[in-house]
């Protein structure tokens, strides 16, 4: 379920079809993010998942959509 709704959330704000974005998509060699970019998609994370912010620093191992989901899902189990 987090997979699907963070395949969504990428799809709108990549404007790209939900089709091509896998688990091992890279969000930033394959979907083109910069910075400006991923604090975009952060905020909408802890917006739709009702997280604490994300630092930076989370995502320094993080590469792909599924690598992404992970992250999510570890944020919300600790609530």
């Amino acid at each position: 379920m987090t997979i699907d709704k963070l395949k969504s959330i990428l799809s709108s704000q990549f404007g790209i079809d939900l089709d091509v974005i896998k688990e091992s998509t890279d969000v930033v060699e394959d979907l083109g993010a910069d910075s400006l970019d991923i604090a975009e998609l952060l905020s909408t994370i802890e917006e739709e998942w009702h997280v604490p912010p994300i630092p930076d620093s989370a995502l320094v191992d993080i590469h792909t959509v599924g690598e992404l989901a992970g992250l999510v899902e570890s944020r919300v189990a600790a609530l």
